[in-house]
């Protein structure tokens, strides 16, 4: 009986601490705005992928990818190629974030800071992002945005016209990520 007894406790203590595993949704949206010496820019994120374990309420894991190729500009293939070369994109296909701590704000309900490590053509640094998230219909949704220097990165600003037009070093990447179960 005291067997049968622990192996019921066991098994509602683990239920009762299972992790729940989400992937990144479809309807999640990646921009990265940025400037130039003669107008300003956005490229979109076509193809990512991500996942997340949450624990009684608690972000316990993240991880976002997205591959650089499938980076793409409104302005076409040229403004596309030096882009991707900027991004290494031979030696380094993908751009990701890992996960390392989320802390509530003093601002807003739904405000917190997300640590992690961001890289980007082959470099990594730790981020702090202040975002939005929250909980909405089973999904779990991060918005917010972030503004890095490319030569943080070791990325050299994209030049055309013989050195004319320059890319401005400062960019700003906005998200709305969602995360459903899958």
């Amino acid at each position: 009986m005291k067997n049968i007894l622990f192996i019921l406790l066991s098994f509602l203590v683990c239920v009762g601490n299972a992790q729940e595993s989400y992937t990144l949704s479809k309807e999640s949206v990646l921009k990265i705005n940025g400037s130039s010496t003669i107008h300003d820019w956005t490229v979109a994120a076509n193809s990512m992928k991500g996942s997340m374990k949450m624990e009684a309420g608690d972000v316990k894991n993240l991880l976002l990818q997205v591959d650089v190729a499938q980076i793409k500009s409104e302005r076409g293939a040229a403004m596309d190629k030096k882009m991707h070369a900027a991004l290494k994109v031979d030696e380094h296909p993908e751009v990701s974030f890992k996960f390392q701590e989320i802390k509530k704000s003093a601002d807003s309900e739904n405000t917190f800071q997300l640590k992690g490590l961001l890289n980007i053509a082959g470099v990594e640094k730790s981020v702090n992002i202040a975002l939005e998230f929250q909980e909405i219909e089973g999904k779990y949704k991060f918005k917010g945005s972030k503004e890095l220097k490319l030569q943080d990165y070791n990325m050299e600003p994209p030049t055309a016209m013989f050195g004319q037009i320059i890319v401005g070093d400062n960019v700003t990447v906005e998200f709305d990520l969602v995360y459903a179960k899958g």
